[in-house]
């Protein structure tokens, strides 16, 4: 037996038979009379999201400037990050789990951060290398070291590629951490595959499926809002 199928199944109530009137897609009775777990649930989901974008963003940034400061190291350091990414969710929550805790979220958090580097330094690096030349030269005629350069001139102008990885990373990762419930740490993927595992309780899926869009929908809408607020020379431009 793998240490996957000796997760606890959330406490969620019994199903009605798998199919017939007695089972439906959704119901507001289900909603109310689990609204504590669904809560729960739903804000396990965002703060694992949360932190996990977090953590990523703030390795991916200097991953992304010492692949724009010394170029021999891009190819190395885009490598090793998509080599991560294109291990599969299980296989490398499997490899993680053992190390820090079986059914610990710890684990979860691991993935979910290796996941997302690849997206964030990506990005990070194509808006840095997409300063114009001419305004290096300039901000070099000034006086700016290659630090004060960095601080004050490429990483704003290279803002607009950040958070688009920034984005892609965060929906990406709302839809990564169902992945958990594996180990019973996935937030609403646990109503998920609990609703699957309970007699194919549709209201319990469609639940748990409906609040893990609109939770990606949120965030995305939310940092494209920061975004705009951010960059408003990209505003500018386009009008």
């Amino acid at each position: 037996m793998s240490f996957l199928s000796r997760a606890a199944a959330p406490a969620w109530p019994l199903a009605a038979p798998a199919d017939g009137p007695g089972n439906p897609w959704f119901s507001w009775r289900y909603v109310h009379d689990n609204a504590d777990e669904i809560l729960s649930a739903l804000q396990f989901h965002a703060g694992l999201t949360a932190r996990a974008v977090v953590i990523a963003l703030v390795v991916a940034l200097p991953l992304a400037v010492v692949a724009y400061w010394w170029r021999p190291l891009t190819g190395p350091i885009l490598a090793l990050s998509g080599v991560l990414y294109t291990i599969p969710s299980l296989a490398l929550l499997a490899l993680v789990a053992p190390a820090v805790g079986t059914t610990s979220d710890t684990s979860v958090l691991i993935a979910l951060v290796l996941y997302a580097l690849l997206v964030m330094v990506r990005n990070a690096l194509a808006g840095l290398t997409q300063v114009p030349g001419d305004v290096r030269d300039a901000a070099a005629g000034m006086g700016y070291g290659r630090v004060g350069r960095l601080l004050r001139i490429e990483l704003p102008l290279a803002l607009p590629g950040i958070l688009t990885g920034l984005r892609l990373a965060t929906v990406s990762t709302v839809a990564l951490v169902t992945v958990g419930s594996w180990i019973g740490k996935g937030g609403l993927g646990d109503m998920i595959l609990g609703g699957f595992r309970n007699n194919f309780y549709k209201a319990e899926i469609m639940t748990g499926t409906i609040l893990c869009i609109g939770l990606a929908l949120v965030l995305d809408l939310a940092l494209a809002g920061l975004g705009r607020l951010l960059t408003p020379w990209t505003r500018e431009r386009r009008s």
